[in-house]
């Protein structure tokens, strides 16, 4: 999966992952699947307080009479759900730093999960976003299926070279999009790096408030912390827009990594506003050790007598 070599095929690449992520991942999950997703299955799982933007057609008015206080039933998922994947393939996810783009570690994700909500008879789906919403491939259940999506992923139309005027990713377009197209309730893994022009969050909020949803934010270190590399010309991956700085000098690095503080600070308090859970992956993570903290930390989150909707922010720094 380096960008330096020779890139492996999608079924070289899913059986990889199966080795090395999905069968420690999945076997990690067994008798403990159902508790990991709840939504609008047959099971009924607790009782709880109401919340901030619960939907109300959940409340129990019986238990809510007799308490004098508004509750809501939350059920368990049916093992035969929908998944969908949101995939945000603009030009910014081709950057990485090191040894993986931005947009090989989300296909990692991407291979691992599929393959175990497949394993599982669920069906996946998503829709294709490049400089707008380019496609969608329809929930399917099969191996098969699975390296279809990870082939649209690596191949994903985009221009030769994108012009000055070219406008950047507007992530509420592929939201607004599978918020039109999902009428029964599932789960969504919206995965992007978040660079996007304003107006995302309300989209995302709307989308949590009917579906079960997973914010992946995928990232790479060099874009918190400008390295010193002296001279260098950047370019915006989506606009062609080119600047050249002196990443040498430590008055405009320490400028650059306060104002990516306060983008950061951002972005993480609309997600948590949003009411979606969310999943930091760093292309310098090991992928497996990102999805088992997840799937500790959401396991912790479900099982709580009387859980909000907390969204978990998994960086390492944070899990240690």
């Amino acid at each position: 999966m380096s960008p330096k070599a020779t890139a492996p095929t999608s079924d070289a690449l899913l059986r990889r992952l199966e080795w090395t992520v999905i069968r420690r991942l999945d076997g990690l999950l067994q008798g403990d699947y159902r508790t990991l997703w709840r939504g609008l299955g047959v099971d009924l799982a607790d009782l709880r307080e109401y919340q901030l933007h619960d939907d109300v057609r959940h409340i129990d008015w019986n238990v809510t009479a007799r308490l004098q206080q508004p509750y809501v039933r939350r059920f368990v998922e049916d093992r035969d759900l929908s998944a969908w994947f949101l995939l945000d393939l603009s030009g910014s996810v081709d950057f990485g730093s090191g040894d993986l783009t931005k947009l090989e570690l989300a296909t990692g994700f991407v291979a691992a999960l599929a393959r175990i909500l497949t394993r599982h008879g669920s069906r996946v789906g998503a829709l294709f976003y490049g400089q707008q919403v380019d496609s969608m491939l329809a929930p399917q259940a099969s191996r098969t299926h699975v390296l279809q999506l990870l082939q649209r992923m690596r191949q994903r139309p985009r221009p030769a070279r994108p012009a000055h005027d070219s406008r950047g990713t507007v992530l509420s377009d592929l939201l607004l999009a599978a918020e039109g197209l999902m009428r029964r309730r599932g789960l969504v893994f919206v995965v992007s790096d978040f660079i996007s022009e304003p107006g995302w969050e309300q989209a995302l909020a709307r989308l949590s408030r009917r579906h079960e949803v997973v914010a992946v934010r995928v990232f790479d270190p060099a874009e918190l912390d400008l390295p010193d590399v002296g001279l260098v010309t950047v370019e915006d991956a989506e606009t062609g827009e080119q600047l050249l700085v002196d990443a040498g000098e430590p008055a405009f690095r320490a400028r650059y990594a306060d104002l990516a503080q306060q983008a950061e600070a951002a972005l993480r308090q609309a997600l948590t506003a949003s009411g979606a859970d969310t999943l930091e992956l760093a292309t310098n993570d090991d992928l497996f050790e990102s999805l088992l903290r997840f799937v500790e930390l959401r396991r912790l989150r479900v099982r709580q007598p009387a859980p909000g909707r907390m969204p978990m922010h998994l960086r390492p720094e944070l899990a240690a």
